[in-house]
């Protein structure tokens, strides 16, 4: 029995955010998901730079990673996930996590890096509200002794 996969169906329909941006790092994929995500349609981010969605603040360092990325062909972040900032349309911060692969030309360049994305944001806030009152508690259990 022969299988087929529509891999470009697959990537449509994946409940991950996927986002692909060139070696100049231009989008030039953007899934439902993604919109879903970030809040930009497939037609408002398509073209645009990667700064559509990375805070102004973490741009230089992206920008440098992204560099040596494409210059030596290797990242650390393709098992390792990467939990950083981002932005919503609405100008609102995310977190979100994220591992990259990266596509090669025939020659062996690095030609564009996939980046499969999950909106962490409810559970970061969710941690960080447990951190500071488990630091309340600690400090009034303190107070008490």
């Amino acid at each position: 029995m022969e299988t087929s996969i529509d891999f470009e169906q697959l990537l449509k329909a994946i409940g991950d955010g996927v986002v692909v941006a060139d070696a100049r790092g231009n989008i030039i994929f953007w899934n439902a998901a993604a919109e879903r995500i970030f809040g930009f349609t497939e037609q408002e981010a398509i073209g645009k730079s990667l700064d559509l969605i990375i805070p102004e603040r973490q741009r230089q360092r992206h920008w440098d990673g992204y560099q040596k990325t494409m210059d030596t062909g290797q990242t650390r972040y393709g098992h390792d996930l990467l939990r950083v900032p981002a932005l919503h349309k609405e100008g609102r911060p995310l977190s979100i996590a994220f591992t990259v692969a990266m596509l090669y030309t025939p020659d062996h360049k690095v030609s564009a890096i996939v980046a499969v994305v999950r909106d962490e944001t409810a559970r970061w806030t969710d941690e960080r509200d447990m951190r500071k009152r488990i630091a309340e508690l600690e400090a009034s259990q303190k107070q008490a002794v």
